[in-house]
């Protein structure tokens, strides 16, 4: 898109261009193709996974898109939590999709007969799922992050050689306007060609916080914040630049939510969870699982199949996940990354500079407040908290209005849903579906960064995993053209 349309595309036209199923899907691509199915019959889904994120596929497939789609089957480790799904299902379609328990998954496949399989488990977990539903003949639609370690992904990757089956991993902020009008303008060339990028996330303490207090808090499960939260970040910068990861270097710690901290904050220790702490009258970080009625159906009342507690304490020793991170990245495009993960900050979103041949993108964006299972929205943006500025190399600032949408993810959601679930694709000129090539690159950098909290030494991408391919990614200004001349001050 040219400088003088995005001037004049405002906030309104945006938001009518996105939610508009049509035009969402002339924004979305055609690297999503329809699973091989009749076109006189609906997709069928089957759902691995009904905890929170299992809902946003919920609505999707129960709702918005069901004159396409079907869940014939759900599949979880919690009965409890696999039976309210199909309860709910029941309640918007009428329909009683059939529930197994999670070592029944190859049983499930085998009577319920789905086109596609979505993983929305533990994160260490999401392999076997993938992997067996391509070797059982299935499509497979998996949540960020494709995996936790190389070993996994290097099966990931060889399986879906083998199989031949599609691997969709779901990047939901390359749908997000503000991210899609970044891409446009580093495509446009406007700031060249880009040599280095200084890009700092912040979580605050009350979405940060809760990564420490659920399974999140173990990298057995997770594989820490550098994989589980920072592949998001990670698969945006490789797409910003269309381009991929050579080597990392990085350094991180937890010092923030530690048993010393608790102490520092005048509370005699830590404890297991806040159901049952004795400080909890004075402990900011209470969570109270029964004041929200998401968290209190999802988690409160099925402790009794798995026995997890979703409210544990966030100082509490036994966490090994790191709170403060610091990552350089060289990419096989000579550009290098500067990238900070904090979670314990003021306030929430990310600032980030591309710094080009031509000039500077200067991008930033603060999020709302979000606890994982309740009523609030998942990367939502704050009104007015998004800002685009271009600054060339000797020339006035040019502040861009930002492109906007509504719903989870700064409107991302909304449209890659409906370039997974709608049967015509149209072409995308910004590629932002992506496959098991993106969903494995986007975590190796997290998977080395955690290697290099170990050795102290620089990891190279290409000895974790090998076979990758290269993904799919739109053209940017080459690296090698002529440029002009800045004018002279």
């Amino acid at each position: 898109m040219k400088e003088s349309q995005q001037k004049h595309l405002n906030r309104r036209q945006f938001i009518k261009m996105t939610a508009a199923t049509g035009a969402a899907m002339h924004l979305a691509g055609n690297a999503f193709p329809s699973p091989a199915v009749a076109q006189d019959r609906k997709v069928r889904y089957a759902h691995v996974g009904t905890g929170s994120r299992f809902y946003m596929y919920f609505r999707a497939i129960n709702d918005a898109f069901k004159e396409h789609c079907e869940y014939v089957g759900f599949c979880d480790t919690n009965e409890g939590r696999a039976r309210l799904a199909q309860e709910r299902t029941k309640e918007v379609t009428g329909k009683d999709v059939p529930i197994f328990d999670a070592k029944d998954f190859d049983t499930m496949i085998e009577k319920t007969k789905p086109d596609v399989v979505i993983v929305t488990t533990v994160d260490s977990t999401h392999h076997e799922y993938v992997i067996r539903g391509m070797e059982l003949g299935c499509d497979v639609i998996t949540e960020k992050p494709m995996t936790t370690d190389a070993q996994k992904c290097q099966q990931i990757i060889d399986t879906q050689k083998k199989t031949g089956k599609k691997c969709t991993v779901t990047f939901n902020y390359r749908y997000s306007p503000p991210r899609s009008q970044v891409k446009d303008i580093l495509m446009s060339g406007e700031i060249g060609d880009i040599l280095s990028v200084d890009f700092h996330w912040l979580l605050n303490t009350m979405h940060g916080a809760d990564y420490f207090r659920r399974w999140h808090s173990q990298k057995k499960y997770s594989g820490g914040l550098m994989v589980h939260k920072s592949t998001h970040h990670f698969d945006l910068m490789n797409w910003w630049l269309s381009a991929t990861p050579v080597s990392v270097m990085a350094n991180g710690k937890r010092e923030f939510y530690t048993p010393k901290m608790a102490k520092r904050f005048g509370l005699d220790s830590y404890h297991e969870r806040c159901l049952t702490c004795p400080e909890k009258d004075k402990c900011t970080f209470m969570l109270d699982l029964a004041a929200s009625r998401g968290l209190k159906a999802l988690y409160l009342d099925n402790e009794q199949y798995d026995g997890y507690f979703r409210d544990k304490c966030v100082f509490r020793p036994e966490i090994d996940i790191e709170d403060n991170m610091n990552v350089i990245v060289q990419y096989d495009n000579n550009v290098r990354l500067s990238y900070s993960l904090n979670a314990f900050n003021a306030w929430e979103g990310y600032i980030i500079n591309f710094n080009g041949t031509k000039g500077r993108l200067e991008h930033q964006i603060i999020e709302q407040v979000y606890v994982s299972g309740t009523d609030t929205v998942q990367g939502g943006i704050q009104p007015g908290g998004t800002t685009v500025r271009v600054i060339p190399l000797r020339g006035a600032p040019k502040e861009y209005e930002p492109w906007s949408g509504e719903g989870g993810h700064g409107g991302g959601d909304r449209v890659m849903l409906a370039d997974i679930f709608l049967p015509e694709k149209q072409k995308d000129k910004y590629l932002r579906a992506a496959d098991q090539r993106s969903g494995a690159y986007s975590i190796l950098t997290g998977v080395a960064a955690n290697l290099c909290f170990q050795t102290n030494k620089e990891i190279k991408i290409a000895d974790l995993v090998s076979g990758i391919g290269y993904p799919d990614y739109p053209a940017m200004p080459d690296h090698d053209a002529a440029i002009s001349m800045p004018s002279r001050l």
